[in-house]
């Protein structure tokens, strides 16, 4: 698990996003392969486990993710910006 230390200087990759997204569903999942660009609908993801997945992130990487940022973004991509947007500012501040 990364400290928040060591996110401040890390970026938030797809496959940190891969590995939380696999240990939230408590099942294997199908996350290999081009993955960015699909919907979390396709990708077999509801909003409560999207939600649970910020929770997962913010504290691992010592960000805070609105829920309605969690409901806005639709692709792993979207998610993936956003948050790396929030260890900017964090970085910032």
């Amino acid at each position: 698990m990364a400290t928040t230390e060591t996110a401040a200087t890390t970026e938030f990759t797809i496959d940190d996003l891969r590995r939380i997204l696999r240990e939230g569903a408590g099942e294997e999942l199908d996350l290999d392969g081009d993955i960015l660009d699909l919907t979390f609908e396709e990708l077999g993801y509801e909003s409560l486990a999207l939600l649970e997945t910020g929770v997962r992130i913010g504290r691992e990487y010592g960000v805070e993710l609105e829920d309605s940022t969690l409901t806005d973004v639709e692709t792993p991509r979207q998610l993936v910006e956003a948050v790396n947007s929030l260890l900017v500012a964090t970085r910032a501040a």
